[in-house]
């Protein structure tokens, strides 16, 4: 009995694999001490990456690859198909970017493509498209840092059309899409809105590009939840089209879908709910990223290669605010069990927010 004892003590105190064998630590050559060591291979990818594609910023490289990351993986349906994070949208590249909800999704693969060439001996095109989305969110201040897995095969066919959500869409269709993949109404309204937090407009006003979303789109955080909610007006110059061109701070442009997000009884409370809480985004987000890059996937089947994803940027950029000139009267209260959370007001005259440079 003591001897039994003895060693499960043993057993215990060493760590385990889930399959329940002994984790061997694998030295690479830069110091990284990974689980397994076929994940050194990658940490040549990930300093190209960090030093050649994004350059150590959060500009329009690293918005676009992790934009990359969510229509590769969010394009898989029950009873439609398709391969979801497994690399088609580059690799089928021909057929994919015809799809209207892809729109602009060329340029990306035109500045991300041929990091993709280069390290196609390391791994494959999906594992490539998850591992840029996840380094490239380790360059914006605030954002988390988000689980790695390698080991997904090559694509095998297409994804199907009108998988992926658009601009246009309704409440109910956006929540239909993203719940019949196990996302929560939470977590849809998080991704959603972080992933526009660092992210800009192209081809939504004509010969516009880079227009922002909030006032910080080199920052992770929860100003775009406040800026949504603020009351609109149309961009300058711009029509009524279907409210896609609305403004409410000078030089962004807010997308319908985030307008009715923000309003919508379904999700209004949730889109309040992360307004000042950089904490709960972060998480949230995180969360749901992570679940979106193992969308058509077996977990069990990948290697967990997450020791090699760069240490994410703490949050240092303080609370979300209002733009100069403007109250808690200009928030469009939407949520009816909660106020919205008082802001202070950014001091100083209204400037407009300068669009995001475009990558070479």
């Amino acid at each position: 009995m003591a001897f039994k004892q003895s060693l499960s003590a043993l057993v215990l105190a060493l760590p385990l694999l889930a399959n329940g064998l002994v984790t061997r630590r694998t030295v690479c050559a830069d110091g990284t001490t990974v689980a397994n060591g076929a994940c050194c291979k990658l940490i040549p990818v990930v300093q190209d990456l960090t030093e050649n594609l994004f350059e150590g910023e959060c500009g329009d490289a690293a918005h676009g690859a992790l934009r990359l990351l969510f229509h590769d993986a969010i394009a898989i349906s029950p009873t439609l198909g398709g391969g979801g994070a497994d690399g088609s949208i580059a690799v089928f590249n021909a057929t994919e970017l015809t799809f209207h909800a892809n729109t602009g999704i060329d340029d990306v693969l035109d500045a991300v493509g041929p990091f993709l060439l280069k390290h196609a001996d390391v791994m494959s095109a999906g594992d490539f498209i998850q591992l840029a989305g996840a380094v490239s969110l380790t360059q914006c201040n605030g954002a988390p840092r988000i689980p790695f897995m390698m080991g997904r095969a090559p694509p095998k066919a297409a994804a199907p059309n009108l998988l992926v959500p658009e601009p246009f869409d309704s409440v109910q269709d956006i929540l239909s899409r993203f719940g019949e993949l196990g996302f929560t109404t939470e977590e849809t309204v998080a991704v959603i809105g972080g992933s526009h937090s660092i992210a800009g407009a192209d081809d939504v006003v004509p010969n516009e590009e880079g227009i922002p979303f909030d006032q910080t789109p080199d920052i992770f955080d929860t100003q775009i939840f406040v800026d949504v909610q603020l009351r609109g007006t149309l961009f300058p110059g711009q029509g009524n089209t279907q409210g896609e061109v609305e403004t409410a701070v000078p030089g962004t442009v807010r997308l319908q879908s985030d307008h009715l997000l923000a309003r919508d009884s379904a999700t209004n409370c949730f889109w309040q709910s992360f307004a000042n809480n950089q904490a709960k985004l972060a998480s949230t987000f995180g969360q749901a990223v992570f679940k979106l890059s193992l969308l058509g996937q077996t977990q069990s089947k990948l290697i967990d290669c997450s020791e090699v994803i760069p240490k994410a940027i703490p949050f240092s950029h303080g609370p979300a605010t209002l733009p100069p000139g403007q109250t808690m009267e200009d928030i469009e209260q939407a949520c009816a069990t909660a106020p919205f959370p008082t802001l202070s007001t950014q001091p100083g005259p209204v400037t407009s927010v300068p669009s995001i440079p475009q990558a070479a």
